[in-house]
């Protein structure tokens, strides 16, 4: 499958309690947690690809900035787009925003496409006991 600069997808979630830096242990106030504006932001750029059911992609480099507070009840927007394609990398820049248009964060993920099978075949057997 082809993949092309300017792919988009966007999600919204309204921020909830487990959602929070209390909750995720990055902090002690109830807003959103700047690891879940993260996963928020990696979520948008695998819905903003479609690949063939042999590939997945996977995250290998992140830049992000969050420069405003998200307490619980507000909802947030993150739009990414896939702004380069160098063979199988893909780098993504992604914005966060609130419900009133206040920019929450903004940053770039870079992901790689892999074949599946040989990925999850090279995993390390976790010990037991």
């Amino acid at each position: 499958m082809e993949l092309r600069a300017g792919a988009r997808a966007e999600l919204s979630v309204v921020v909830e309690e487990s959602d929070t830096a209390v909750s995720l242990g990055s902090g002690d106030v109830r807003v959103l947690a700047t690891p879940r504006l993260l996963a928020l932001a990696e979520e948008a750029t695998v819905q903003a690809i479609a690949l063939d059911e042999s590939q997945t992609s996977v995250g290998t480099r992140v830049e992000l900035t969050h420069v405003a507070a998200s307490p619980v009840g507000m909802r947030v927007a993150v739009a990414a787009e896939l702004v380069e394609v160098d063979g199988a990398r893909l780098v993504f820049d992604f914005t966060a925003a609130d419900a009133r248009g206040v920019v929450v964060g903004s940053g770039r993920v870079e992901r790689v496409v892999v074949d599946r099978g040989r990925f999850l075949a090279r995993l390390p057997r976790p010990e037991r006991g």
